[in-house]
């Protein structure tokens, strides 16, 4: 039977820098262990090691928007979040590796290509 979750509970992340997670669904809030539902707010340079979740996390306004409207493509969608949430989190540690030069100099070349690609067609 549906309960109605009257606010979140506020969650202190690990990381370099506290990162505050008030959770709506999920383990602490509501005793769900399968599904995290909540609202993140990271500071700038906050660091943390990759995770592998044993919960799917997903963005909820987006999605029930869509899905009312019936305008969701299910198979393609659910590719393109597994590769967004891939390269998000090789992106990344490629970040924190590497160092903000490198990403510099890899998002240059990129932007040169695409300009050039849309130059010559």
């Amino acid at each position: 039977m549906a309960r109605l979750i009257e606010k979140p509970t506020t969650i202190m992340a690990a990381g370099n820098k506290p990162k505050q997670i008030d959770e709506f669904i999920g383990r602490v809030n509501s005793g769900t262990e399968d599904v995290s539902i909540a609202h993140m707010l990271s500071p700038a340079d906050w660091i943390e090691p990759g995770q592998c979740p044993a919960f799917d996390e997903y963005t909820v306004v987006a999605i029930v928007v869509y899905a009312a409207k019936g305008h969701v493509l299910w198979i393609p969608g659910i590719c393109l979040a597994l590769g967004n949430s891939s390269g998000a989190w090789i992106g990344t540690h490629v970040a924190i590796k590497k160092g903000q030069r490198f990403i510099q100099i890899v998002f240059n070349i990129a932007v040169i290509g695409l300009v050039l690609k849309l130059l010559v067609g």
